[in-house]
């Protein structure tokens, strides 16, 4: 049975990615490989939403307008300390490792990368 089979259809992820194509790709992988997924283009928007609903996993840029991904990470993570945290940024990790209150056991994936390594990296921090 492939992983595909046998993911649920109950993990939520919510996207926050200010670049609009982007994200658009994000999402359409992401539903592809069997995932409910909200986005916004910002991190006060996901914010937000976050406040209404429980979501898995939260995927998020780390340079964003209006509230940067760290900030909504941590944020997220206040709110629900079970959700699940992947950053996907252009600039170095060690941007991370050095920022006050990042959550722990945040996955970091650097840009630019193949969408289907992005499912898979979601698909292994699900599964843990």
């Amino acid at each position: 049975m492939s992983i595909t089979q046998i993911r649920p259809m109950m993990q939520k992820i919510l996207l926050a990615e200010d670049d609009d194509t982007l994200r658009r790709f994000l999402v359409m992988a992401l539903e592809k490989a069997g995932y409910s997924v909200v986005s916004f283009g910002n991190g006060e928007d996901a914010h937000k939403r976050l406040m209404e609903e429980p979501f898995t996993l939260l995927l998020t840029d780390i340079v964003m307008p209006e509230m940067d991904g760290i900030e909504l990470a941590r944020r997220a993570s206040d709110l629900d300390p079970e959700i699940k945290i992947m950053f996907i940024t252009g600039f170095a990790a060690v941007t991370l490792n050095s920022a006050e209150n990042t959550p722990k056991d945040a996955k970091v994936l650097s840009k630019p990368f193949h969408l289907r390594d992005l499912v898979d990296e979601v698909d292994r921090l699900l599964a843990a």
